[in-house]
């Protein structure tokens, strides 16, 4: 999609701007690529860390391997040692009293290394209350610990549409003890699951039947996410209430591709169907299908202190298709969660799926291509990103308001090109929120910017829109902002997810 009134009032920035100006992101963070051991394909589903600056990385191959020195600034010094094999797929660490906890396919199992040797020799089942069929798609995605000492298990539904085991397409708890506890329904297929920096669970789903593109999703115990296929087991989920009403299965009438007068196409179905099933939570941000990435996994808080750069508290998401990582800033609005996704850096050698960030600021990411294709081009891979200490003219976060949006900055701007509205475009727009699998972008508007004001200290401007639209993604341009050394950003688009607008 072109915008002709976005490039109108940029024109002559461009022309003036030098290829040698434009900034890489491998000038703020760079990517180490470990060499890995040649007895295994390292295709990394999990990572987790231990004492004495070691890691555990969980694989696909169902093994564990524990990693020394990768937090080290010689690459060569990596060594690694093999902890347990036989596993099936493991997809979630967590570490505990010398014991570490997996999550694979059908439990969560704890194993330690009892005579010293390096290798597991005690295994123990924690939990195995969840079903499995034999089906390719019944993944299990775990957590490692949360504040209460539970792990988040978020399984996958059977194929895309169904759940032929018990409670395929849920998020469960299990706890200290071992019981498991039914916490969330409308599950499709995560990716990924994690924490924010006050403890609260997210996972990521995977475009599919009622997910137009992937989502990350707020975990919120006693809510529906979304997809009905697992509904079917709340009678063995006393604890959480009556079934919720299933969505509508019509698809949308009309041109989904783009509503006009005449042929429109309803742009607030989602918002209509929270207002019909109270139990339904909204995605907190949607990434946007084929720009963001395509195969969500891997959710990382930055919690270093600004040890990585600019961004304490936001979240780091991987993308396995794009070999990229994304980052969210999110808010509250009229008390639901929402926020933006903003690129951050491509370019990792395989498919992520498994990442974890240190004190330190270092965030350790691994994955593969296997099932599906990834642009990083490797079969698999273990790698580090590390902040160069160098600050990214970067939009900081982006803020709803009654009729636009406030967006801060890491530099301050120069206040003409800021000020200027024809530095800014974009549009707006939503998924079907549909039984069919996936979507296309539908009921595009391109809404005029009316106003830009840049604050007295220079570091933020507030945006005027003639229109918004609740439950739209609002897709944000800012490629004639310039910082005061007239530098373009690092990255100049946004994606807003708008659940809910300000009230002023």
């Amino acid at each position: 999609m072109k915008f002709v009134s976005r490039f109108c009032g940029l024109l002559c920035v461009s022309a003036a701007l030098q290829a040698g100006d434009a900034p890489n992101e491998s000038d703020f963070y760079k990517i180490t690529t470990f060499t890995t051991p040649e007895t295994t394909a390292m295709e990394v589903g999990s990572i987790e860390l231990l004492p004495g600056n070691k890691m555990a990385l969980g694989t696909r191959r169902g093994e564990i391997w524990i990693v020394s020195n990768a937090g080290d600034a010689d690459p060569s010094k990596v060594s690694y040692k093999l902890f347990a094999n036989g596993l099936h797929e493991v997809l979630g660490l967590a570490h505990k009293d010398d014991w570490i906890y997996a999550t694979i396919r059908y439990e969560v199992v704890r194993m330690k290394d009892e005579d010293g040797d390096g290798r597991a020799d005690t295994f123990e089942t924690v939990c195995d209350k969840w079903g499995v069929s034999g089906d390719y798609h019944e993944y299990a995605i775990g957590s490692r610990f949360d504040k209460n000492g539970d792990i988040w298990v978020c399984l996958c539904l059977t194929g895309s549409f169904s759940s032929e085991a018990q409670f395929r397409g849920w998020c469960v708890r299990v706890k200290p003890d071992g019981t498991m506890l039914p916490t969330c329904s409308g599950i499709r297929s995560p990716g990924g699951v994690g924490f924010d920096a006050d403890g609260d669970a997210y996972y990521m789903d995977n475009q599919g039947p009622w997910h137009g593109a992937c989502t990350l999703q707020h975990l919120i115990p006693g809510t529906f996410q979304g997809h009905p296929g697992g509904n079917t087991w709340y009678d063995k989920a006393p604890n959480m209430g009556p079934r919720p009403v299933d969505p509508l299965p019509e698809a949308f009438q009309g041109d989904r591709k783009r509503g006009t007068k005449d042929n429109h196409v309803d742009p607030d179905r989602l918002v209509n169907e929270r207002k019909r099933i109270k139990e339904l939570v909204p995605p907190v941000v949607y990434m946007v299908h084929g720009k963001i990435g395509n195969s969500s996994s891997f959710i990382v808080c930055d919690q270093s202190d600004g040890k990585f750069g600019p961004f304490k508290k936001q979240l780091f998401i991987a993308d396995q298709s794009h070999s990229n990582i994304s980052r969210v800033f999110m808010e509250d609005v009229n008390g639901i969660r929402q926020g933006v996704v903003i690129p951050f850096r491509k370019g990792f050698a395989s498919g992520l799926i498994g990442g974890r960030m240190n004190a330190e600021g270092q965030l350790f990411a691994g994955g593969s291509d296997r099932g599906w294709g990834s642009r990083g081009g490797k079969p698999f891979s273990f790698e580090r990103l590390d902040w160069t200490g160098k600050v990214p003219f970067e939009m900081h976060e982006v803020h709803a308001t009654a009729d636009g949006f406030e967006i801060t900055f890491t530099h301050p701007v120069d206040p003409k090109t800021a000020g200027d509205a024809a530095s800014y475009g974009g549009r707006e727009f939503i998924y079907a929120y549909r039984e069919e699998y996936g979507g296309d972008e539908v009921d595009e508007f391109v809404p005029k910017i009316t106003k830009a004001v840049v604050a007295k200290d220079n570091k933020s401007v507030r945006l005027t829109l003639d229109k918004l639209t609740q439950g739209n993604i609002h897709e944000l341009h800012l490629e004639g902002v310039r910082n005061a050394e007239g530098q373009p950003l690092l990255h100049d688009v946004a994606y807003y997810t708008l659940n809910e607008i300000p009230k002023k």
